[in-house]
C-alpha cells in the first residue's frame, strides 16, 4: 500500500484531532459532533479496510519515527492481521456507536464533551493496538483508563457514575502500573523494546530467570483490564455510564485490551507451565463465576456486564490453555461476543431510553410494545447463548472441542469439560431468562413511560450487527474466514492448524456438550423463574463475596493505615519541617553520585588556570551578593518585605556575572525573572498574615538549637554546590560538547545564537517537557489560589491602596470612609502608557532570538512584565474591563505550538523536533533567515506568557474579594437603615 506510514499515523491521530475539534463545537451542536466523530470512524474503517491486502499471510506493515533512539523509545506504528482485525472492530463498531448515541443521548446532556471523550478513548485503543513499541503501548494503555473515567463519570452529577468511574480507574491504572514494570523487565531481557524484536525472543524470554515476576506484573496489566477474577468487581459498576459507553467500551474495546495482551504476547511467553496455571485457572473461575452471578441481575445491564465477564474468562481461559487451536477459538470468539454483545447493550439501552426503567423485574411484555427491538435482541441473546446457526454457536463449539483436548494436566483434562458444559447452561439461562422476562409475559403497567419502538436510525446499528451474527452463523466459511485467518495469521504466523468452520461437523462430543448446556440451562431457567422473579439483590452463596466491599476494605487499609501511620512519622503539617526534609533528600541524593567518585582526583585543584582575571570589581560585586543573600535570610521571618527586595540584591548581582562572563542571553533572562519573581512575591505576601517580632521574649535553648541546625544545614548545601560548580568550571575540557555546538549551530540549526538554538533545536525536546511542566504547575497554582482565603488580617488593604482608581471610588464611598481615591495616579499613567512600548520590545527580542540574545522564553516574560505593569496601575477590574486577558488559551496555544512543530518534522520523515531553516526574499525585508525553530519559539514565548499572567491574574483576583465583602457590608447598612425608617 503506497504511503503506508502515512496512513498508519493518521489512524492513530485522526480520533485525537477529531477529540480537540469535538471539545470546541457548542452544546446545542450535537448533529455537527456525530457528523464528526462518524466521518472519523468511517474515514478510519476505511483506510483500515485497504490495509487488507497488506497484512494478509502474516505481513506486518511499519511506521517508524525516531523519538529517543538512544533508550529504544521510537514511535512505532505496527499493523498485523491481529492489529487489523481488532482495528476494524474499534472503529467499524465505533461507527455504530456513535450512530447510535447521536439519538440516544438527551439534547440537555453536554454533547461535545461526549464526542470529545469517545473520540479521545479511541484513539487511546487504536495506539494500543497499533502499538510497535512496549512503552508506548503502556502509554496508551494508561490513557485508555483516564478516558474511559471521563466517559464512564459523564454524568458526574450522579455518584453512581462517579463511583464506578473512580473504582475502574483505581482497579485498571493500577494494573497498567504493573504492565508497566512487566514491560521494563521484558527490554531489559531482549535487549529491545521494539515488539518484532520482543515476538523474536520467544525462547530468552521463557528461560530467563525473571519470567514468573514478568508474568506476573503483565498478567496483572491484562486481568485487571479485562475484569477478570479477582478484579472482576470494577465492570458491574461502570454500567452508570451512558449505554453507548457501555456497547463500546465493554464490548469491542476497553474490556477487549487485556485479551489482546495476552494474544499480542502468547507466541513469547505461552510455552511454560505458569502461564497455563494462571490464565487457565483465572479463566475458569471467571467464567464460571460470571455466569452463575450474570443469572441472578436483576439490571438489565447488569446482567450483561457479569456475562461479558464470563466470556472474557472464557477467552482467557482458551489463551491460557496454549495451543494453536484454542488461540484460533480465542480470536474467533472475540469478533463474535463484540457483535453480539455490543448489540445487546444497545438494545438495553434502547428499552431503559423507552421504557424508563432497566429493572427485569419491573419489565415484561415489552415484544408487543417495541417488536423491532425485541426481535433484534432476542436473535443477539440466542446467539449468545450458542443456538445453532448464530455465530455464537461456533465459537462456542470450538471452545467445548478444546476442553476435551489434552493439556498435560490430568486434573484440568478430566475435568475442564464438564466445568465448560456448567458454564455453557448458566450462559443459555441468563439469556433464556433475558428473553422471556423482558420481552413475554404479561405486559407491565407502572412503566415510567409509555414503551415504543424508537426512531429507526437507533435500530439500524443493531440491526446490521445482528445480521452479521445471522451471516457467520449461517455462512462462517464465506463471511468470516478469510477475516479470522488473517487476524490469526498476526499471532501464529503463515502456517496455521486444521480447523473448519462448517455449521455442521456430525454428532461429535462438543456437539453433544452444546446441546446439553441448551437443554440444560432451559431446565435451569424455568426451574428458577420463580425465585429470580422475587426481591433477590444478588447471587446466592457469592452473595457476600462482593468486590465493591473488598476493594474499598483495601482502599481504607492502604489510605488510612498504612499511610497515615507513614505520615504521621515523616510529615508534618508545618512547613519548615516539609522544606528541611526535602533538602536533606536532595542532599543525600547528591553526595550518592559524589561517593562514587563523580569529583574525580584533582577535580577541586586550587592550583588551577582561571580562563579569566580576578577583578576586584568583581569580588566587591559578590560581596555584595553574598551579603545581600545573608540579609534576607536573617530578615525572612519577621520582614518578609525587606528580605525579597533584599533578595533581588543577589538576584542582580547573579545577572551581572552573567553579563561579566560574557553570558547576555542568561543575564537577560535573570534579569527578567528576577522582575517577575519580585514582583509575584510582593503580591503574594499581600495576602499573608503579618509575623510581629516580640523583643522582649527570649530565645529557648530549643530554638537556639533548631537555628543552628538549620544554619549547618544551609552551610553544607551551599558548599556542595559551590564545590560541584567550582569543579565543572575548573575540571579539563576533554571531550566537551561545548565545541560541537559552536561548530553546529548555524549550519545545522540556522542560528548564531547558540544558547537559543541548543533550546530550540538540539536540546528542543527538552525545552518542551520544561514548558509542558511549566504549564501544569500555573494551573495547579491557579487552582489552589481559586481556592485560597486570605488571613483575616490580610483582607483589609492598606488605607493608601483602599481604592486604586476612579471605578473602585465611584463605587464605595471613598471621602466617608478618609481615603485617597486616586493613589499612584502619576505613576499608574505612565506604567499605562509603556504597554505598547513592553510589548514591542517583546517582539523584538522575540524576533532577533535565533541570531542575538533573546527568544521566547525572555519575550514572554518581557510581555508578561507589560501585563504586570498594568495590573499594578488600575487594578484587575480596571485591565480586565478593557484587555482580553486569556492565559490559560495562551498557554494551550502554545503547547500546541510547539508539539505541532515537532510533529511536522515527522510529515517530511524525520526525527521529532528537526528544525529546518533558509533564507526568503521577501518584500520590502529583503532577504532574511526562515526557520521553523522560530515557530516552536513562539509555543514557548506563548505558554511562558499565559503561565505568569494566570499566577498574576490569580494573585490579583484576591483584591476582588475584598470588594465584594465592602459592597455586601454596605449593603447591608443600607437595609438596615431603610428598615430603621
Amino acid at each position: 500500500m503506497p504511503d503506508a506510514a502515512l496512513y498508519l499515523t493518521i489512524l492513530i491521530a485522526l480520533p485525537f484531532v477529531g477529540s480537540v475539534i469535538a471539545a470546541f463545537f457548542p452544546t446545542n451542536a450535537r448533529n455537527a459532533e456525530a457528523w464528526l466523530a462518524g466521518t472519523v470512524s468511517l474515514t478510519n474503517l476505511v483506510i483500515t479496510i485497504m490495509f487488507l491486502p497488506s497484512v494478509r499471510n502474516a505481513k506486518v506493515v511499519r511506521a517508524e519515527y525516531e523519538w529517543l533512539p538512544d533508550y529504544g523509545l521510537n514511535f512505532i506504528a505496527r499493523l498485523d492481521g491481529f492489529a487489523w482485525c481488532f482495528s476494524i472492530l474499534i472503529f467499524g463498531i465505533g461507527f455504530l456507536v456513535v450512530l447510535y448515541a447521536r439519538y440516544y443521548m438527551s439534547p440537555a446532556d453536554p454533547a461535545p464533551r461526549f464526542f470529545s471523550f469517545l473520540l479521545a478513548f479511541m484513539g487511546a485503543m487504536t495506539g494500543v493496538v497499533l502499538a510497535g513499541n512496549l512503552i508506548q503501548l503502556v502509554f496508551f494503555w494508561e490513557l485508555t483508563s483516564l478516558f474511559s473515567f471521563l466517559l464512564i463519570a459523564y454524568w458526574h452529577h450522579n455518584q453512581n457514575a462517579r463511583d464506578g468511574a473512580r473504582v475502574a480507574l483505581t482497579v485498571t491504572a493500577a494494573g497498567g502500573l504493573c504492565l508497566l514494570g512487566g514491560m521494563l523487565i521484558i527490554g531489559h531481557i531482549v535487549g529491545s523494546y521494539d515488539l518484532d524484536v520482543v515476538l523474536a525472543s520467544g525462547d530468552r524470554i521463557v528461560s530467563h530467570a525473571l519470567y514468573l515476576p514478568t508474568l506476573l506484573l503483565v498478567a496483572m496489566g491484562a486481568l485487571t483490564k479485562s475484569a477478570q477474577f479477582p478484579f472482576q468487581f470494577w465492570l458491574p459498576r461502570a454500567m452508570a455510564a451512558p449505554t453507548p459507553v457501555s456497547a463500546y467500551l465493554h464490548s469491542a474495546t476497553m474490556v477487549k485490551a487485556g485479551v489482546f495482551l495476552l494474544a499480542r504476547l502468547w507466541p513469547v511467553m505461552s510455552n511454560h507451565e505458569y502461564w497455563f496455571w494462571i490464565f487457565a485457572s483465572v479463566g475458569v473461575l471467571t467464567l464460571l463465576i460470571g455466569a452463575f452471578m450474570a443469572l441472578f441481575q436483576q439490571d438489565l445491564k447488569g446482567l450483561l456486564a457479569y456475562s461479558t465477564i464470563s466470556h472474557l474468562g472464557l477467552i482467557t481461559l482458551l489463551l491460557g490453555l496454549g495451543s494453536p487451536l484454542a488461540m484460533v477459538a480465542a480470536v474467533f470468539h472475540i469478533i463474535n461476543h463484540a457483535t453480539f454483545k455490543a448489540s445487546l447493550f444497545m438494545a438495553a439501552g434502547i428499552i431503559d431510553h423507552e421504557a424508563g426503567t432497566r429493572d427485569v423485574r419491573r419489565l415484561g411484555g415489552l415484544f408487543r410494545a417495541m417488536p423491532i427491538t425485541a426481535t433484534l435482541a432476542m436473535v443477539a441473546a440466542a446467539s449468545m447463548a450458542g443456538v445453532p446457526l448464530l455465530n455464537g454457536f461456533i465459537s462456542k463449539e470450538m471452545f467445548f472441542t478444546e476442553t476435551i483436548e489434552s493439556h498435560g494436566n490430568s486434573v484440568l483434562d478430566n475435568n475442564l469439560p464438564y466445568l465448560a458444559t456448567l458454564a455453557g447452561m448458566f450462559s443459555v439461562a441468563y439469556s433464556v431468562r433475558l428473553i422471556d422476562q423482558v420481552f413475554f409475559g404479561p405486559a407491565a403497567t407502572d412503566l415510567p413511560r409509555k414503551p415504543h419502538d424508537p426512531v429507526i436510525w437507533m435500530l439500524v446499528p443493531i440491526g446490521l450487527l445482528v445480521l452479521i451474527c445471522l451471516l457467520i452463523g449461517i455462512l462462517p466459511g464465506p463471511t468470516v474466514g478469510g477475516f479470522l485467518a488473517t487476524a490469526v495469521q498476526g499471532v501464529l504466523g503463515p502456517q496455521l492448524p486444521s480447523y473448519s468452520l462448517a455449521v455442521w461437523h456430525g454428532f461429535t462430543p462438543a456437539l453433544i456438550m452444546s446441546f446439553v448446556a441448551l437443554i440444560g440451562g432451559v431446565v435451569t431457567y424455568f426451574t428458577l423463574k420463580t425465585y429470580l422473579s422475587g426481591n433477590i439483590e444478588g447471587a446466592p452463596v457469592l452473595r457476600r463475596l462482593k468486590g465493591k466491599r473488598i476493594f474499598e476494605r483495601a482502599i481504607v487499609i492502604l489510605s488510612w493505615r498504612w499511610a497515615r501511620r507513614i505520615a504521621d512519622i515523616v510529615g508534618t503539617t508545618r512547613l519548615q519541617p516539609q522544606l528541611r526534609l526535602l533538602l536533606l533528600i536532595a542532599m543525600l541524593a547528591a553526595l550518592w553520585p559524589l561517593s562514587a567518585g563523580a569529583l574525580a582526583s584533582g577535580a577541586l585543584a586550587l592550583d588551577v588556570d582561571w580562563p579569566f582575571a580576578v577583578d576586584p570589581s568583581f569580588v566587591l560585586l559578590w560581596i555584595v551578593g553574598c551579603g545581600c543573600a545573608l540579609g534576607a535570610a536573617y530578615q525572612a521571618k519577621y520582614h518578609r518585605l525587606a528580605a525579597v527586595i533584599i533578595m533581588g540584591g543577589a538576584g542582580l548581582a547573579t545577572c551581572i556575572t552573567f553579563a561579566w562572563l560574557s553570558a547576555p542571553d542568561l543575564a537577560l533572562t535573570q534579569l527578567l525573572v528576577e522582575i517577575v519573581t519580585t514582583v509575584l512575591l510582593l503580591l503574594g505576601l499581600r495576602w499573608l498574615p503579618q509575623r510581629l517580632e516580640d523583643t522582649g521574649v527570649r530565645i529557648s535553648f530549643g530554638a537556639r538549637l533548631r537555628r543552628l541546625r538549620d544554619l549547618g544545614i544551609a552551610i553544607v548545601g551551599g558548599a556542595g554546590l559551590a564545590a560541584i560548580a567550582y569543579a565543572v568550571m575548573t575540571r579539563p575540557q576533554i571531550n566537551s560538547i561545548s565545541s560541537t555546538f559552536l561548530e553546529r549551530a548555524y549550519s545545522e540549526g540556522g542560528g548564531r545564537n547558540v544558547v537559543n538554538v541548543i533550546l530550540v533545536d538540539f536540546r528542543g525536546f527538552d525545552t518542551l517537557g520544561e514548558i509542558t511542566v511549566l504549564g501544569i504547575v500555573a494551573i495547579t497554582v491557579f487552582a489552589l489560589l481559586r481556592r485560597f482565603r486570605p488571613a483575616r488580617v490580610s483582607v483589609e488593604a492598606p488605607r493608601q491602596k483602599r481604592f486604586q482608581n476612579q471605578f473602585d471610588a465611584d463605587r464605595y464611598d471613598a471621602p466617608k470612609a478618609g481615603i485617597a481615591a486616586h493613589y499612584m495616579i502619576v505613576p499608574g499613567l505612565i506604567m499605562r502608557l509603556l504597554f505598547p512600548v513592553v510589548a514591542m520590545m517583546a517582539v523584538f527580542l522575540f524576533m532577533r532570538g535565533h541570531d542575538a540574545p533573546g527568544g521566547g522564553f525572555v519575550a514572554g516574560l518581557t510581555f508578561a512584565i507589560a501585563f504586570i505593569l498594568q495590573y499594578m496601575a488600575g487594578g484587575a477590574r480596571w485591565v480586565e474591563a478593557r484587555l482580553r486577558v486569556l492565559p490559560v488559551r495562551w498557554i494551550g496555544v502554545g503547547l500546541l505550538v510547539a508539539a505541532a512543530t515537532g510533529l511536522a518534522a515527522l510529515v517530511f520523515d524525520r526525527p521529532f523536533l528537526t528544525s529546518a531553516f533558509q533564507y526568503a526574499d521577501l518584500p520590502v525585508l529583503g532577504r532574511v533567515p526562515l526557520a521553523s525553530a522560530l515557530v516552536f519559539d513562539f509555543g514557548v514565548f506563548s505558554l511562558v506568557l499565559g503561565a505568569t499572567v494566570l499566577v498574576l491574574i490569580a494573585l490579583a483576583h484576591q483584591s476582588i474579594r475584598i470588594y465584594r465583602a465592602m459592597a455586601a457590608a454596605k449593603a447591608a447598612e443600607t437595609d438596615a437603615i431603610e428598615e430603621a425608617r
